[in-house]
């Protein structure tokens, strides 16, 4: 099965008021495993980005003036998209944008139906808390470090890793070959070794989870609206 995860920096927030494209990433995986293939560029947008819009992204006018328009683009991006489940956070959002472009390049729109909207995922798993993807790659232990300003293909990059979460844990071919987190998969498991294997493996610390002010207060007003809470019953 097929997947693309998929997000895009703009020149502001209202499509409707001429905001456009200034990068879109996407990234592929192929039963919940990505492949290592991706797509991405940055856009002309033939306008200038609102101030607050360039904080976000970094992206001047200056840099983008020379690069593709969408137009340019637009039969790579169908046919990367091909028929696949698309993953993408807050997915109004990015589809409104990318469907105006599409619009104005005469193309069909995207298929809504193969759309998944991690954000509702993420609003299920975590009921009543922030579910932003900085907060969800806080949750998963996903370093965000470098991330001082967004870009599309290295947030389509940690957003698979919080889709794959999301539906059940990591399974990328990165994190299975590698030997810091999984320090034991190199070596060879019999029936004859098993248990000196167990023996030998060290207790794992607790790992401390830190409760947002925000998510904790959220919390709370969610739990007031219960009817016949159990929380209260609990209290009382």
């Amino acid at each position: 099965m097929r997947e693309i995860v998929l997000d895009t920096e703009t020149t502001g927030l209202d499509v409707n008021n001429g905001d456009r494209i200034v990068e879109i990433g996407m990234v592929e995986l192929e039963n919940h495993v990505q492949t290592g293939s991706y797509f991405h560029f940055y856009l002309n947008p033939e306008k200038e980005s609102n101030p607050k819009a360039l904080q976000i992204h970094g992206l001047t006018t200056e840099f983008l003036k020379d690069k593709p328009k969408f137009i340019d683009i637009a039969d790579q991006f169908i046919d990367f998209v091909s028929d696949s489940n698309i993953i993408i956070h807050n997915a109004p959002f990015d589809v409104g944008f990318i469907n105006s472009e599409l619009r104005k390049c005469e193309k069909e729109r995207l298929n809504e139906n193969l759309i998944i909207d991690s954000l509702l995922l993420a609003k299920k798993h975590f009921l009543g808390q922030s579910v932003s993807l900085d907060s969800l790659c806080r949750k998963f232990d996903i370093d965000i470090s470098d991330r001082e300003v967004h870009g599309a293909l290295k947030d389509a990059k940690l957003l698979a890793y919080v889709y794959l979460e999301l539906i059940g844990g990591r399974q990328t071919k990165l994190e299975f070959n590698s030997e810091s987190m999984y320090p034991d998969l190199n070596q060879e498991i019999s029936p004859t070794n098993i248990k000196s294997l167990y023996q030998k493996k060290e207790r794992r610390a607790f790992k401390n989870t830190y409760l947002d002010i925000s998510d904790y207060e959220l919390h709370k007003k969610i739990i007031e609206e219960i009817p016949n809470s159990i929380w209260e019953k609990i209290k009382n």
